[in-house]
């Protein structure tokens, strides 16, 4: 692993404690809770019979504040045994897959002192699948802890977990599970990359471990250094890196599936922004908690990264090529500068016009990469905006796209992750703001309607081939626990790319907007 100029990193030190077989987490699915249990949990409705093993009426219950609403969780005493908790589901009527991921993840917040714990979820208005894989994601995403570099952490790691259900539904909730265990696995991985010291985890290191990881899963990588990347012509990536002491690096992986289909798969072109830390450049950013989020600006590549890990276990049908463009944004005397301006691959000309809008340049590159493979779609991932933050908090992120078809795949994979999406315009009346008068193209635009000039900008480097923008700006962090979103990097897009990639059907290049 790359040191810096003067970092001293334990050898023990790893960027992906998520992948480590020592901390994989035990999921069983069983008729009965299983010996040596620390804590058992009950899903429980705010109606119907109480479970055999809970001996306080409901009347009391409720004067105990538990009225088996969403959210709510009680511990109820036992003499002997595992603890016993109760987590409200609300009416069983009312019971989504949204509902069912977040009630497991109460019951994982509410046991997170206990290393083995079992779930009962009782009876569901959801196939027995989704259970299993809801349940398994909810409870796994939940207790997800960052701690490699706090060794006094008191975080109990979960070691096992019982899925407890009737036996003629064993099986097709165990199917359920191991499809939760891989996405779940895929979004902590993002969340380790995402939250790892800047120092840590270089545009190197980062291209070091895709490779470990590629020859794991059968993907074809190909790393790009700086003199390839210099031949490839990819000035907005160079010219962000330019400040640097650190080189950068293009991640190519391709997932291919099994040959044997009987027809040839639709190709989906995946591009994440993979800036490892954003000080804003020769535009620096103020010193504010903003700006101690910055090693969290390579969210993007994390998520495809993590995305492509899971293709293979998965049985994605989908070819999926994917580009990760990494390197530092920092100021220094060799750093790029307000007024200078950079090539682009395929040769268009980018005036920079604030070096902190650094992402835009480099997914530049990336989409004439991707756009010259000729796939079926392109879908970019990408910590690009404030003004996505302003506008849609830290819960929903924000797309936009030349294909409506392909943006209603995306918002629907978005639904089915619960990772919202909301789709803002690509309103063309304001691309006159990104003219320059010495070049293509400015990167930036006016004051207002920054999200929507961020990819009217990128826009310009996808051609014809329908294309969605995913800025996840606003959601690439929480800032505490809720629901299954654990503190710090939320791993957000892993899981939607999952979806879309499962589910993925090519539109037409003509395709209208709404």
């Amino acid at each position: 692993m790359s040191l810096g100029s003067h970092k001293l990193i334990p050898e023990s030190f790893t960027a992906a404690p998520s992948l480590d077989p020592a901390n994989a987490v035990g999921v069983l699915v069983v008729s009965e809770v299983s010996v040596g249990l620390d804590a058992v949990g009950y899903l429980v409705g705010p109606t119907g019979d109480l479970p055999d093993t809970v001996t306080v009426p409901r009347e009391a219950l409720a004067g105990l504040g538990f009225d088996a609403n969403p959210g709510q969780s009680l511990l109820v005493p036992q003499q002997s045994g595992p603890q016993l908790y109760l987590v409200g589901t609300g009416p069983a009527e009312e019971v989504t897959d949204a509902s069912l991921r977040d009630a497991a993840a109460t019951f994982a917040r509410a046991a997170h002192r206990h290393p083995r714990v079992g779930l009962h979820p009782g009876v569901m208005p959801l196939p027995p699948e989704r259970v299993g894989q809801l349940i398994t994601e909810g409870v796994l995403l939940a207790r997800y802890r960052y701690t490699v570099v706090k060794p006094s952490s008191r975080h109990v790691p979960l070691i096992s977990l019982d899925i407890v259900v009737a036996p003629e539904q064993a099986g097709a909730v165990a199917d359920g599970a191991h499809r939760g265990e891989i996405l779940a696995r895929a979004t902590n991985l993002a969340r380790d990359l995402a939250n790892t010291p800047p120092s840590h985890l270089t545009a190197t290191d980062l291209a070091d471990l895709a490779v470990r990881l590629g020859a794991d899963r059968d993907l074809e990588a190909t790393i790009f250094d700086k003199a390839q990347i210099i031949e490839l012509g990819c000035g907005g990536l160079l010219g962000v890196n330019a400040g640097s002491v650190e080189e950068p690096r293009i991640i190519k992986l391709v997932y291919r599936p099994d040959p044997a289909l009987a027809v040839a798969p639709a190709r989906l072109a995946i591009v994440g922004k993979g800036i490892m830390y954003d000080s804003g450049g020769i535009s620096l950013k103020p010193s504010d908690p903003m700006h101690l989020a910055m090693k969290m600006d390579m969210a993007g590549a994390a998520a495809v990264l993590g995305v492509l890990t899971a293709l293979k276990d998965l049985g994605c049908t989908t070819q999926v090529t994917a580009f990760l463009m990494c390197t530092d944004n920092m100021p220094s005397g060799s750093a790029m500068k307000l007024g200078d301006v950079l090539h682009i691959r395929g040769g268009t000309t980018v005036e920079v016009k604030n070096t902190d809008a650094e992402g835009r340049l480099v997914m530049s590159d990336a989409l004439v990469l991707a756009g010259e493979e000729s796939p079926d779609a392109i879908v970019d991932i990408a910590t690009l905006t404030g003004a996505a933050l302003m506008a849609l908090g830290q819960h929903t992120a924000a797309v936009f796209g030349t294909s409506q078809p392909l943006v209603d795949q995306a918002v629907a994979a978005g639904r089915e992750a619960d990772e919202s999406l909301w789709q803002l315009p690509l309103e063309k009346r304001y691309r006159p703001q990104l003219d320059s008068e010495v070049a293509d193209l400015s990167n930036m635009g006016g004051k207002y309607a920054g999200a929507t000039t961020a990819a009217l900008f990128l826009a310009e480097f996808v051609g014809d081939i329908p294309w969605a923008h995913v800025d996840i700006a606003g959601t690439m962090q929480a800032d505490k626990d809720e629901s299954w979103r654990s503190q710090g990097a939320t791993g957000f897009g892993t899981r939607l790319l999952l979806e879309l990639a499962l589910r993925f059907r090519p539109v037409s290049p003509g395709a209208p907007m709404a």
